[in-house]
């Protein structure tokens, strides 16, 4: 196994990717024809033996598949058949193409390359969840829709962050995957708003060919048929989901777009109740903060915060309010060392709002601000450590959840 350099640390890495950008240059390119682009990869079942590798084309084509191996192996390269269709949204024609991979090994790099007709991407490479428990860390964000050169800026960070975290012996820092608390574009129904954000999403690209595979959660500004042809879900899918990143992490996606009461609230009691006493780890991503830092609460405050804190979840990841937030512990609407802490609020290129400090809930030791940023969420055995990045590589803020007991 080649060696890790600890000669680079977070901070430089960070700075260095923002002077970078030749590495990643193709993502100014336009879609052309049946060329595979706007590349990605989805976590939304069992990481470890399953991902779904999609790309866009400008037009449909006839034949589209992936390509895959265990990375730098003599292995026979197998093929997975894509499910393609037509992205709704205006008059904006581009095609989408999912290859569903199964029975992958944990832990393992595997090298992908999408093929559409005659045309060929470059060859990427991604890693599956681990199936031992292990230390690990995954990137925190949302609301990436308004200020597209910071939208881009934030996602060649993050490929750098991602690059940088493999540079060392500690387990610890290896970034997994991105979750994202969803409002990726302005306007959900529009697919010419998709395609630029598809294509920006490939700044988040190692230069190595690194895909860093995406755990999307829906937001207010996600409304329409693209957001799940964009991310693979079905047609009538809802858009809530749990998966485990290790065997004591799980990490549940809610909707708060659609009724949080109802069926999706009991999912969430079933989902927790299972998930708590095996799982070191409960933690939960959706869009409208429930403690908002800038507006008012969001309907889960009702239907979801009590089952939040009757199986104790360690924390929570929400969007929308274009701020930087993290809540003192909370439990029956009050400060208390045993509850739950809520972080957000969303700055993966979106304008920042003045959040209101004056909220209890972010008074010391919880914390308010404003910056593009993104939180790296690092799990170890004995601890959940949490960082917030600015743009310009300063650490805004930095916690550490001990695991319960």
């Amino acid at each position: 196994m080649k060696s890790r350099k600890r000669t680079r640390s977070l901070i430089l890495g960070i700075l260095c990717c923002l002077m970078m950008g030749s590495a990643t240059a193709q993502a100014d390119a336009p879609l052309n024809g049946t060329q595979p682009a706007q590349w990605r990869v989805i976590w939304t079942a069992d990481p470890a033996t399953k991902a779904t590798i999609s790309w866009s084309t400008k037009e449909a084509g006839s034949s589209h598949s992936v390509r895959f191996r265990v990375k730098d192996s003599d292995d026979r390269l197998a093929e997975q058949l894509a499910e393609s269709g037509r992205y709704t949204g205006g008059e904006f024609e581009s095609y989408y193409h999912h290859a569903r991979l199964t029975d992958l090994q944990p832990g393992t790099a595997y090298e992908v390359q999408m093929v559409s007709d005659a045309n060929e991407s470059p060859v990427f490479y991604f890693v599956t969840a681990p199936a031992t428990d292990r230390d690990f860390s995954i990137l925190h964000g949302g609301d990436s829709r308004s200020d597209q050169d910071a939208r881009r800026r934030i996602n060649k960070m993050i490929a750098e962050l991602v690059e940088s975290s493999y540079d060392n012996d500690d387990l610890s820092d290896d970034i997994l995957a991105l979750a994202h608390g969803g409002d990726y574009i302005v306007t959900g129904k529009k697919m010419e708003l998709w395609s630029m954000w598809l294509s920006d999403h490939e700044l988040t690209t190692s230069s190595d060919g690194r895909l860093l595979p995406i755990i999307p959660a829906r937001g207010n500004h996600d409304k329409g048929k693209p957001f799940n042809e964009v991310f693979g879900f079905a047609e009538d899918d809802l858009n809530y989901y749990g998966i485990n990143l290790s065997p004591q992490v799980r990490f549940t996606t809610l909707n708060s777009e659609t009724s949080t009461a109802g069926d999706q609230a009991q999912w969430l009691k079933a989902e927790l109740k299972a998930s708590r006493d095996s799982n070191r780890w409960l933690l939960t991503q959706y869009h409208r903060p429930v403690y908002p830092a800038v507006k008012t609460p969001g309907a889960g405050l009702v239907s979801w915060v009590p089952l939040f804190e009757q199986y104790n979840v360690d924390l929570v990841c929400e969007a929308d309010g274009h701020n930087i937030k993290r809540t003192v512990p909370i439990r029956d609407g009050k400060s208390d060392e045993t509850g739950v802490v809520y972080i957000g609020e969303g700055g993966l290129g979106v304008p920042q709002r003045t959040p209101k400090t004056d909220r209890w809930f972010l008074e010391s030791p919880g914390m308010a601000d404003q910056g593009h940023h993104v939180f790296v969420l690092k799990f170890t055995k004995e601890a959940l450590h949490g960082t917030c990045l600015l743009l310009d590589g300063t650490i805004r803020d930095q916690f550490t959840r001990p695991v319960r007991k």
